[in-house]
């Protein structure tokens, strides 16, 4: 798909592509972190049809929106064309050691190998998460590595509270 990007000096950034159904859309992501939606008029390319404002917490959330899925197809993709990698999800159960604490007291990645990309939490997705990312009960971790390594996160995460 054809993306144009205009820099708009002081604002942000314009994208602007053109739909299968041959709608043309554009979304300005302001420096300040809100952005704004607009559909173009299908006579007239440069009049706006419908806009919509969103605070930074909305473009957030959009973005998580349409980006958590676009993220698990590309892992799915990943894990068929290089041999041994998988991608698996694992839940932080009740009564994990871990529900409460941070991902890196987890030590995943340095004892198993395994890489934790995401974690969703109810609706919400947290991609490329910190070590100080704090963990709560009934989190689902997207763990990338090989079959051992997401059977030995599996191992650390089920671990009881003392």
């Amino acid at each position: 798909m054809d993306v144009s990007e205009t820099l708009l000096p002081g604002i942000g950034m314009r994208y602007e592509f053109e739909t299968a159904s041959g709608r043309r859309v554009g979304l300005v992501a302001r420096r300040d972190g809100t952005a704004e939606l607009v559909v173009y008029d299908t006579v007239d390319p440069d009049m706006c049809t419908e806009m919509m404002v969103l605070t930074p917490g909305e473009a957030e959330t959009l973005a998580e929106l349409l980006g958590a899925p676009r993220i698990a197809e590309r892992f799915a993709d990943l894990t068929r064309e290089i041999p041994g990698l998988m991608a698996a999800q694992v839940e932080i159960a009740e009564g994990s050691r871990f529900a409460g604490r941070t991902l890196g007291e987890t030590r995943a990645r340095t004892l198993t190998g395994a890489s934790i990309v995401a974690i969703v939490r109810a609706d919400e997705v947290a991609a490329s998460p910190s070590p100080q990312f704090g963990l709560h009960a009934g989190d689902v971790l997207v763990v990338v590595g090989t079959d051992e390594g997401i059977t030995a996160v599996r191992r650390i995460l089920s671990q009881p509270a003392p």
